[in-house]
């Protein structure tokens, strides 16, 4: 952890939270992920190694705590009161940067890891159907790929693998495109019309299928669009 050399109280701060890839670990620690893995989810840019040294340095700058869960054998991440007091700092990042930078979703900010693991936990859990729904993702464009997430009550999950249930919803997107529709850059409704994002299955479903998501946590900020500079 690098310092600033000041005793600036925000200097002090930058120390601990500005470095690479902290920012995005408090986010992922207070959306609810606690294990290694599940931090490695929600950050699958960064190394097995470098996420360990980022939450050693945390834990010693007293941002968070590890807790060995003495029953399953593993370790879990806590956020201290410190680290719980970040919660204000990194909403108001996001709500800052969706509102002056993150204008649209350019090709170096495509990651479909990210946006699957982002998907299944922003879910409208009463307002999912009784019983499990099972939704395949077949996506194209950018990236090619697919997934499932099995929606139920009370924790929906994703899958990487098919588990040979029954599918009932199937939704065909350009991978740019479900990201500026989770990112709130474009409407379910819009994609669809552009013919960039079908979804196909019974009309009940696929009526109710935009309402069970919650889409991404500041996609309802609109961007502020900026004059063109003069020439």
């Amino acid at each position: 952890m690098r310092s600033y050399g000041q005793f600036c109280p925000v200097a002090k701060a930058s120390e601990v939270f500005a470095e690479r890839w902290t920012p995005l670990i408090v986010r992922e620690l207070l959306l609810g992920s606690h294990r290694f893995n599940e931090l490695e989810q929600g950050l699958p840019h960064i190394s097995h190694a470098l996420l360990a040294q980022r939450l050693k340095s945390l834990e010693s700058a007293g941002i968070i705590e590890r807790r060995l869960d003495l029953e399953k054998g593993r370790a879990e991440y806590y956020l201290t009161p410190a680290g719980q007091e970040l919660f204000e700092v990194v909403m108001k990042l996001g709500e800052w940067g969706q509102r002056w930078v993150n204008q649209d979703v350019r090709p170096s900010d495509v990651d479909p890891r990210f946006l699957r693991w982002d998907m299944q936990r922003r879910i409208h859990i009463d307002r999912l159907p009784q019983g499990r729904t099972v939704v395949e993702f077949d996506y194209y464009g950018s990236y090619k790929g697919r997934f499932w997430l099995l929606l139920e009550r009370p924790e929906p999950s994703l899958c990487l693998f098919d588990l040979g249930f029954d599918i009932d919803v199937v939704v065909n997107a350009d991978t740019d495109t479900l990201h500026r529709v989770w990112a709130g850059h474009m409407t379910w409704a819009d994609a669809m019309h552009q013919s960039l994002l079908e979804i196909n299955g019974p009309s009940t479903l696929v009526r109710a299928f935009p309402d069970w998501f919650a889409l991404g946590m500041f996609a309802h900020i609109p961007p502020v669009v900026q004059p063109a500079p003069a020439i």
